[in-house]
């Protein structure tokens, strides 16, 4: 089963390429449910909402419909050992968890997070910090990609998130590994001018990708749903809707069912 979405929905300038003109803000979820099947929730990365605002996002979705969460940015980005933070943030996967459609927690961690024996004790933490939920790791650098890391992470029973970015120096090669029952990958698209912040102030993610990139990867993907319960496959590259063009397009080529406002 492939879970395909894309990395958020909020988005002002999806209006027109996907969003139709007119339609409120309030009911951008409601519209996007019932086109896919599942999305990833990025805004608690920059802070930790209320419960009653993932309950709202909840109501707004048919029955199976899944959230994945992105863990605060003090948990990756600051390796926080705050209890506090922790507590406060597993009362808010409750509005999720409660219906069903609670899909696991999303690790995003920055380049300069390396493979080193601290950053290896980090991640057992948040597996202790968060012991029964699916957890994914994202890895952005390439320190990480070797067997041993793959078997930690087996070990621990998180999810390796395989990417699709640019391949600069030091950045994650677009390989995939199962070291749970579910498979993961992102799409953040190849904007190499501007992945750093020096290309002229544009945005990382501004990225439309053509059929031939995209057909790189449906293998990949196949490999990963035959050894899984599910794969989740979401598009991060947002800017003015690019991230649902390249959906779309996997969706066609992979000749996917998503189910998506089924009930």
């Amino acid at each position: 089963m492939i879970l395909l979405g894309t990395s958020g929905y909020s988005f002002d300038d999806w209006v027109g390429p996907f969003y139709p003109a007119g339609l409120r803000k309030g009911d951008f979820l409601t519209f996007y449910a019932e086109r896919f099947p599942a999305v990833e929730v990025n805004s608690t990365y920059y802070r930790i909402p209320s419960p009653s605002v993932l309950y709202q996002m909840e109501r707004k979705t048919p029955e199976r419909f899944e959230f994945v969460v992105k863990l605060n940015q003090a948990m990756t980005h600051e390796s926080s050992r705050d209890m506090a933070i922790y507590d406060q943030f597993r009362e808010i996967l409750r509005p999720l968890k409660d219906p069903g459609k609670f899909g696991g927690l999303i690790a995003q961690f920055p380049w300069g997070f390396k493979d080193s024996p601290k950053n290896r004790d980090h991640l057992a933490f948040l597996r202790e910090r968060f012991p029964a939920d699916p957890l994914f790791i994202e890895f952005r650098h390439i320190s990480w990609i070797n067997e041993e890391v793959i078997a930690l992470l087996r070990r621990l029973e998180l999810g390796y998130v395989a990417v699709d970015e640019p391949q600069l120096p030091g950045l994650v090669p677009p390989v995939v590994h199962k070291t749970t029952g579910i498979g993961y990958v992102r799409f953040h698209g190849r904007n190499a001018k501007d992945w750093w912040g020096r290309g002229g102030g544009g945005d990382r993610y501004d990225y439309l990708y053509n059929e031939d990139e995209i057909r790189e990867w449906t293998d990949k993907i196949r490999t990963l749903e035959a050894d899984t319960s599910k794969t989740y496959v979401f598009f991060n590259n947002c800017h003015a809707g690019r991230a649902i063009q390249g959906a779309r397009m996997l969706e066609r080529l992979m000749e996917l069912d998503l189910g998506a406002g089924k009930g």
